[in-house]
């Protein structure tokens, strides 16, 4: 095990990385049970509203990030200032992440459906750290031997290929894909060339005259809507919440 440890963890310099990821995924949980805590009317806590003014925790997360991360980068990889730095960025970034619903909509989202993209990036980025420290390269360029590093062109034009495989897939309409392609490029490929989701932009544009591919685009989306949509959301309610009922308007009265 100690064998292990050196080879993959320590000697490369992943140790800040699996410090920050511990970091990242425990300030989620601690934040994801206090502000569930908050919301049922249990325990101590309660929010933070000094002079009237609701300080979310993307705040002091926005702080700690901006320290962490600056910090990480003067320490270098190794040392004990690379690993605590790595922790606080760690903890700054689980802090905004549980937040991005509400930066990317501009408003207190929290506890609606719109809500739900906070736990699903912040589930996407630890598959990403994860894959990292499994030995997955960006955009594939794994494993390359001395003489393909001599070779600059066959890495380039690895690159290449992949990040294009990349973009197909995003303007498909598969971002979760496309991200996860930066990494294993078979995903990137996959999404690449299955039927784009039919409010896409490669949907809008090459769909158009293409009745027949935009109906098999609208049926596969549904199966695949029909079949994971259920899965998904139960898993996003027991790591985050359920989000808030919408109440039902009142039926006319005749």
């Amino acid at each position: 095990m100690g064998h292990w440890w050196h080879d993959n963890i320590a000697e490369p310099g992943k140790v800040p990385l699996l410090l920050a990821l511990a970091a990242f995924v425990l300030t989620f949980a601690i934040t994801r049970t206090i502000t569930r805590m908050i919301r049922a009317g249990k325990g101590p806590f309660r929010n933070i509203t000094p002079g009237g003014v609701h300080i979310h925790h993307v705040v002091p997360g926005v702080v700690l990030s901006v320290i962490g991360g600056f910090g990480a980068v003067a320490s270098g990889r190794h040392g004990v200032a690379a690993g605590v730095c790595a922790v606080i960025f760690g903890v700054g970034a689980g802090l905004v992440l549980d937040e991005f619903a509400l930066i990317l909509h501009l408003d207190d989202v929290y506890w609606t459906e719109e809500g739900r993209q906070s736990v699903e990036v912040v589930v996407l980025t630890v598959s990403l750290v994860l894959l990292v420290l499994a030995g997955f390269s960006p955009l594939g360029v794994d494993d390359v031997s001395d003489q393909e590093e001599q070779g600059r062109f066959g890495v380039i034009t690895t690159y290449v290929v992949n990040f294009c495989f990349v973009l197909i897939a995003l303007f498909k309409g598969k971002a979760r894909m496309a991200v996860l392609g930066t990494l294993v490029p078979f995903v990137a490929l996959i999404g690449a060339i299955r039927l784009a989701r039919p409010t896409s932009p490669w949907a809008r544009r090459f769909y158009r005259h293409r009745h027949r591919a935009r109906s098999r685009a609208l049926l596969r989306a549904y199966h695949h809507d029909v079949r994971w949509v259920g899965p998904r959301r139960k898993f996003q309610d027991l790591i985050g919440g359920a989000p808030d009922r919408t109440p039902l308007p009142p039926a006319p009265r005749s």
